[in-house]
């Protein structure tokens, strides 16, 4: 086994017992195929479980892939906010994002956006969709 597999594997196993740091290595390892094949969806993944324990860097990249239009990093990005875990609850910034991947084709968040609508009043709604449309220019304009 070389150094870079070895580095991988003792990240690897942090990573599976919970250390956000070890997971945002392990995401970064994916995504520039560092030790391991490159994997965007594993890179994302990773770098979302840490993200959820309130890895600060690990939050700031993942906003940075939804920012650049990856559709799943969008959807984890919606979830988080939908959930309240690793940043503060909001539903209408979870409700902006989740349109946003959903426009790109992601399933999960058409599959959730019924169910966040039924929580949100229509002047919610409304400026989740304005809040999306922003985001898009933002997006579009990068």
């Amino acid at each position: 086994m070389n150094q870079e597999s070895e580095e991988f594997k003792a990240t690897e196993t942090k990573a599976e017992q919970g250390d956000a740091e070890s997971q945002f290595s392990l995401g970064k390892m994916y995504y520039k195929g560092q030790g391991v094949p490159q994997d965007d969806v594993e890179a994302l993944e990773w770098i979302r479980r840490a993200a959820q324990q309130g890895h600060a860097e690990a939050q700031s990249t993942l906003r940075q892939l939804a920012e650049q239009g990856h559709a799943s990093a969008q959807y984890n990005l919606g979830w988080m906010y939908y959930t309240g875990v690793g940043v503060p609850e909001n539903d209408i910034e979870a409700y902006a994002w989740f349109l946003l991947a959903k426009a790109k084709g992601n399933e999960y968040a058409s599959g959730v956006i019924p169910d966040l609508e039924k929580r949100l009043t229509a002047g919610q709604r409304e400026k989740g969709q304005a809040r999306a449309a922003e985001l898009q220019r933002l997006i579009g304009a990068k």
